[in-house]
């Protein structure tokens, strides 16, 4: 190990005397010719001395000498080599530790003058805090760039090692806190006696600075940063990278009310397209769907009656309501599927209960099925209907069973009664080959007033309840009879006029209609006009059944005043106790007429 001279004490102290004068604001002491500070004495150092920086496991730096005067191997002040001085040195703002974070940072606390050089690791310390400085001073002047729109980028120390020129160490690092009074020259090296061969501290090139941007504290390079250094350096590459990295542009409430906003709109159009679109998507389904349909051959027994003029639409409708077939279109499909229209006779036929459709067409076209002699009829027909049927059936004219209900009270009726209509109750008749139109009549008759005695019904009253239960029997279904039954009566009770399209049909003999004209129910001449007259009409308009009967005699309880049967095909009907709520109701009417104008055609 090799160590300074005796003297380098007191160069050290003329040294730190030079900076405590530089530091208190005032100019350094002059040296004279000989390199030292008055004062100080001289040095017995040898020009070839040793460096004080010795071998590793040394932890002190001695503190850098002035140049030697005149001499060969020595360039000084007197040396006509050596290029002017540049401009005095300023003091590099050293932050301070105790200062609060934002206070603008003035020079360094003086370092306790003890006699004694800086030791390596006090001088690393030093060129870190240094470092760390210029890298803030960088960086704010990287954003003042950015702002002004000069820089993009933070100002970076740009290195360009020359290619041919020599490596030239950098100047030796200063005590803390301390800045020299004169910067060495590139072309001395004054600390060439104290590096020696040691090359581990010495830099390789000159660094080549922004002079815009460059520092005025010399940049400290060595040959492999500690691992202090390295991670100082990942934390400010961090610092860059972050401050440099693009921010991805926030989705503000702006943009999350629009999407909330188009989502209700497109839900909103969906839900509408829906139920408009509803009723056409269903038919076009339905359409390209089979017909419901049931399987097999059926089981019971079922009596079903075929009509002079019916159509195979109003037999396959009827076998649809008895619950014979599933659907009235897979009735039509097996009639289609045949190739050729079919022939119905009229009459009585033994079914079954849900046939196929191809199995019911089967029946009703197999005159073994056809019962001789039967005559079926349903509940609310009219006496002439009633009376066709039979002609037709029975092969008896029509005139002789006309001219055999002409007489009500030959047949056992009331007096105050003007026709048979109510007294023909509704039923499945057979009569022997040789029946007479009377017997047919009075068949039918007496079965009527069997019902009647049955549910109750005195003589006198028998016109009067035939009356009532022929209008429930026409004007609804018979889950709704009793409803029916009550409107009546409570219209009765009030002295209100009945008002019912079905006895204005019976007057003008007319039921293919289910409405009437503002002229018909003006009519007065019209004795079953219930529109002009009040109270009941004059007779039955209808011959009803069981159930109708039943329902005349026990109404259900309530307040109604008003009905209408909103939906023809279905039969659902609206009771209403105010003239408002039914006039609405009634417009629920109009509108399945104006979407159904083939109704009743």
């Amino acid at each position: 190990m090799t160590h300074l001279p005796p003297d380098s004490d007191a160069a050290g102290d003329g040294a730190a005397a030079d900076w405590q004068a530089l530091l208190a604001g005032g100019a350094p002491p002059q040296r004279p010719p000989g390199g030292r500070p008055a004062g100080t004495g001289s040095s017995s150092m040898p020009a070839n001395a040793a460096s004080s920086n010795a071998g590793p496991g040394d932890g002190t730096l001695g503190t850098p000498r002035a140049p030697r005067p005149g001499g060969a191997g020595s360039r000084n002040g007197n040396d006509p080599g050596r290029r002017p001085p540049t401009a005095p040195p300023t003091a590099v703002p050293v932050p301070n530790p105790a200062a609060p974070e934002g206070a603008p940072a003035g020079p360094p606390p003086a370092r306790p003058q003890s006699g004694r050089p800086m030791t390596r690791r006090e001088a690393r310390e030093a060129e870190r805090q240094r470092e760390a400085e210029r890298q803030r001073e960088a960086e704010l002047q990287g954003a003042e760039h950015d702002e002004s729109g000069l820089n993009a980028t933070a100002p970076a120390l740009t290195v360009t090692a020359p290619a041919t020129a020599p490596a030239v160490p950098t100047a030796p690092t200063a005590p803390l806190g301390v800045v020299p009074a004169e910067r060495p020259t590139a072309d001395a090296d004054p600390f060439a006696d104290l590096i020696g061969s040691d090359t581990r501290y010495r830099p390789t090139s000159e660094p080549v600075r922004d002079p815009e941007h460059a520092p005025t504290a010399p940049a400290r390079t060595t040959g492999r940063p500690s691992r202090a250094e390295r991670r100082e350096m990942a934390a400010i590459e961090q610092l860059h990278a972050h401050h440099d990295e693009p921010h991805a542009p926030k989705r503000g409430r702006r943009g999350a009310l629009g999407c909330l906003i188009a989502l209700i709109v497109v839900v909103a159009l969906g839900a509408s397209a829906f139920f408009v679109l509803q009723e056409p998507i269903s038919a076009i389904i339905e359409r390209f769907q089979p017909a419901a349909d049931y399987s097999g051959q059926g089981t019971g027994e079922v009596l079903f009656s075929i009509e002079d003029g019916d159509t195979g639409s109003s037999i396959g409708a009827r076998l649809v309501d008895e619950d014979i077939v599933a659907s009235e279109e897979a009735f039509l499909d097996a009639i289609a599927a045949k190739g050729q229209s079919p022939t119905f006779y009229p009459g009585v036929y033994r079914m079954a209960s849900q046939m196929s459709a191809q199995a019911a067409l089967d029946a009703l076209l197999d005159d073994a099925n056809r019962m001789e002699n039967t005559v079926r009829f349903r509940e609310g027909a009219w006496a002439r209907d009633v009376l066709a049927e039979a002609s037709t059936v029975l092969d008896i004219p029509i005139e002789e069973l006309e001219a055999a209900a002409a007489n009500p009270q030959a047949l056992g009726l009331p007096a105050e009664a003007t026709s048979v209509e109510g007294f023909l109750f509704p039923a499945v008749y057979t009569f022997d080959p040789d029946v007479t139109a009377n017997d047919v009549v009075q068949t039918m008759v007496d079965r009527a007033l069997e019902e009647y005695d049955a549910a109750g019904v005195a003589p006198e009253d028998r016109l009067r309840v035939a009356t009532i239960a022929s209008l429930v029997e026409r004007e609804g279904l018979p889950q709704d009879f009793g409803k029916v039954s009550r409107v009546i009566q409570n219209r009765l009770d009030q002295g209100m006029l009945l008002q019912f399209d079905s006895t204005v049909h019976y007057g003008t003999a007319d039921d293919s209609v289910v409405t009437t004209t503002d002229a018909e129910r003006e009519d007065a001449s019209n004795p079953y006009n219930t529109y002009v007259h009040a109270g009941l009409p004059p007779g039955p308009i209808g011959n009803p059944g069981t159930a109708a009967i039943q329902a005349a005699l026990n109404p259900e309880p309530g307040e109604w005043l008003y009905f209408v049967t909103v939906n023809p095909d279905t039969g659902e009907t609206i009771f209403t106790n105010t003239i408002e709520e039914h006039e609405a109701a009634a417009e629920q009417f109009y509108q399945w007429l104006e979407d159904h104008p083939d109704y009743g055609e």
